[in-house]
């Protein structure tokens, strides 16, 4: 009781101090003493305010004891309904409603205070980006929140941990568009197919999409259809799309793969081998089509790297197809070798696929500079011969989407009998390439009798031409198709001298090749003309008038002469401009068959030419033995004969013995082939003018019109010096 009365005792105190007045007496006054969050009622009760109560639970008090405490609305039982999708909160002295997390007022208000005034609707946290989906998953909306699920062909990327996103996937089934700009309905076929198996795809039937990956390859490369009929450098795009898309999709696929080896093949010949292991220390060895591949696990493991790591080895022998005539890139290191092994030597270089072309891959995507190289075992059935050398090569992805065959990177260990082992820093498509060089030894000997014989050819010809430009007597059809001849062969030949080794400036050289394409095929055109006309003079010996083949010839001969080695070189120039020239020589390039336009021309003209001068043989045979020929006929036609048989070295028939340059007689042959071909300029010179008649009796009156020149100069000058002298005695005089 005493305790009880102390804690009066401050408010009687208080009631004592207070002065005496006028509002002391007044009932109605304001209590003093009402405590916080409370007001008075009259001087000696109190009321708490709205969202209060009193301790006592009494709406109006009066001791002095009472306090007014906060009411929680949102606390059970409720005195207040939000509605749904919502949430009351309490605040000191009220209370206000909010959407809960999902939803949110059409009004955009961020709060409200009864159910009457509830809108709270689903949010869209998908379009509105109000999710924390990563970038590798798609996001979708379900009532009040929202789920993030990783792309069609990715899953989610195990061992990460960030608790500012709900997940993070992994691309397992890679993207692959086909390759653009070609145009090939074979090719959209496979990617519709590679369309349909990505939509397909789940992680439980990985080996189901990777098997029928395998043989959509498969079937595409066995059956290319419309894609042999495109340009090489269209097949070398979509070979390179095929090599490096099939490498990056089975490297996303095999992620989702079990530990341990496997293995898929097709039909059409595709196979895979893979290996998925944990981090390991031994070495391990994937065989593949005849091919072996071998490393290291530390080569293969990156750093930070979690998960199983993956190697897989997949062999596309159907690739070869498209990769024809694929050019060849050597590093410069191997030019180099190359360039002093064979400095003596003329080459071109010719590839040839030994292998299957196979793609080695492993789940790191960067394998540019490995750690320590991998090792490959290619077999082939073909052996290399000794003007052939084996390189290891790999297919290089170009800046524009081709790509070719490059050696930097690769190095040939060895090569026995039908196997070849390799050894790269780096991973991408490989292959085994065989390369033959077209050796030519230059024989010193040759080469003197090319230089001589040709020297002697430009003269010879430079006085054949003279000749019938300055001899107006003697001109006449035969006459000039002897100059036409002599002219071609002599620019030609002279051409051949100077330029033909000028290979520094491609422009230039392509011009060189060009030229002498021309002028030697104009050459040998007027050969034939050559031919023809002798025949059609032999032919006619019993005729006395010659007008008619003359007539003809005259109007066939320029056109024929000049027109069809201009239309052969014209068209040759507009296919294949860029193989006028080789490395060595400025002439044309063996490739895709480009020399025939100009051994095609040749071979036919030589037949012709032979057969004209064994019927020209046959009708001079006969002329000779009838018995009553006159005597200017018989001889010419002894005359005619033995220009004739000299015409077999005129009319090119002796370059038949370039075609047998082969076996044992090969090196005489070349000996024959070289002294005869180069002097044919000498023996037209001894035909058509040293066993011409009409030219030495023209000669004769030159030297003699000169002699006669001289000696009436010489007079002239005697009797002007007379008459000088005579003048000068008379002037002493």
């Amino acid at each position: 009781m005493r305790n009880r009365y102390l804690g009066l005792l401050p408010g009687l105190l208080v009631l004592l101090l207070l002065p005496l007045g006028p509002a002391a007496q007044n009932s109605t006054a304001c209590a003093r003493w009402c405590p916080p969050n409370s007001s008075c009622v009259n001087g000696t009760s109190c009321r708490c305010l709205p969202g209060f109560s009193s301790s006592s639970g009494s709406e109006i008090f009066t001791s002095l004891l009472e306090s007014c405490d906060d009411i929680n609305e949102c606390r059970p039982p409720l005195t207040v309904s939000c509605g749904q999708s919502a949430d009351c909160k309490n605040t000191e002295g009220g209370y206000y409603c909010t959407c809960i997390p999902g939803y949110a007022l059409v009004s955009g208000a961020p709060t409200f205070r009864n159910e009457s005034e509830n809108m709270c609707q689903d949010v869209d946290e998908c379009s509105s980006g109000q999710h924390r989906c990563h970038s590798s998953t798609v996001c979708s909306n379900t009532v009040g929140s929202y789920t993030c699920r990783c792309r069609r062909g990715w899953l989610p990327k195990p061992g990460f941990q960030d608790k500012r996103v709900t997940t993070v996937c992994e691309e397992i089934f890679a993207t692959w568009t086909a390759p653009p700009g070609i145009k090939s309905q074979r090719l959209s076929h496979f990617f519709k197919r590679l369309q349909d198996l990505s939509e397909n795809f789940s992680p439980a039937s990985v080996q189901n999409s990777i098997q029928d990956l395998i043989q959509e390859v498969g079937d595409l490369l066995e059956t290319p259809r419309d894609l042999e009929t495109l340009p090489r450098s269209e097949q070398h795009f979509v070979a390179t799309n095929l090599l490096f898309g099939l490498e990056d999709v089975l490297r996303g696929l095999s992620k989702a793969l079990p530990n341990g080896p496997l293995t898929f093949s097709s039909p059409t010949g595709p196979a895979l081998s893979l290996e998925v292991q944990d981090q390991g220390d031994r070495n391990i060895t994937l065989i593949q089509n005849q091919t072996k591949m071998m490393l290291t696990w530390d080569t293969v493991h990156e750093s930070g790297d979690s998960g199983p790591v993956v190697v897989g080895l997949i062999s596309t022998p159907g690739m070869g197809k498209l990769l024809a005539e694929a050019p060849l890139v050597l590093d410069t290191e191997k030019q180099a070798v190359l360039h002093e092994a064979h400095k003596d030597l003329l080459q071109e270089i010719h590839p040839i696929l030994l292998s299957d072309v196979i793609s080695a891959f492993i789940s790191n995507k960067n394998t540019q500079n490995l750690s320590s190289p991998v090792t490959f075992v290619f077999q082939h059935s073909v052996i290399p011969g000794p003007r052939q050398e084996v390189f290891c090569v790999f297919w290089e992805h170009g800046q524009n989407g081709n790509g070719h065959w490059a050696t930097k990177g690769c190095r040939t260990v060895g090569t026995r009998d039908n196997s070849t082992t390799c050894q790269c820093t780096h991973l991408s498509a490989f292959a085994v390439l065989m390369v033959h060089y077209e050796v030519q030894e230059e024989d010193p000997a040759l080469a003197v009798i090319t230089y001589v014989g040709l020297g002697l050819s430009l003269l010879c010809l430079l006085l054949v031409a003279l000749t019938f430009l300055l001899c107006k007597a003697i001109q006449n059809t035969s006459t000039s198709l002897h100059l036409q001849l002599s002219i071609c062969l002599f620019l030609a030949h002279l051409l051949f001298l100077t330029a033909i080794d000028r290979t520094q400036v491609k422009v230039l050289c392509a011009i060189v090749a060009g030229a002498l394409h021309y002028l030697y095929l104009a050459a040998f055109t007027w050969m034939l003309l050559e031919g023809l006309h002798l025949f059609l003079t032999a032919r006619n010996l019993t005729v006395v008038n010659y007008s008619s083949v003359n007539r003809f010839m005259k109007w066939l001969m320029f056109p024929v002469g000049y027109g069809v080695p201009a239309v052969i070189v014209a068209i040759s120039a507009a296919t294949r401009p860029n193989l006028y020239g080789t490395p060595t020589r400025c002439w044309l390039h063996s490739e895709k068959g480009f020399k025939w336009g100009f051994l095609g021309p040749v071979c036919a003209i030589f037949s012709v030419n032979l057969a004209l001068f064994l019927m020209t043989l046959w009708i001079l045979k006969s002329k000779l033995s009838s018995l009553n020929s006159d005597m200017s006929t018989l001889q010419n036609t002894r005359m005619l004969t033995f220009k004739a048989t000299a015409q077999l070295f005129i009319l090119g028939c002796t370059w038949c013995l370039g075609i047998l340059q082969v076996g044992p007689a090969a090196h005489v042959m070349a000996y024959l082939f070289t002294i005869i071909n180069s002097l044919q300029g000498v023996f037209i010179f001894l035909v058509y003018c040293l066993l011409s008649q009409q030219v030495r009796e023209q000669w004769r009156k030159w030297f003699k019109g000169s002699k006669k020149t001289k000696a009436e100069s010489e007079k002239y000058m005697l009797s002007s010096g007379d008459m000088s002298d005579a003048c000068r005695r008379s002037g002493e005089i």
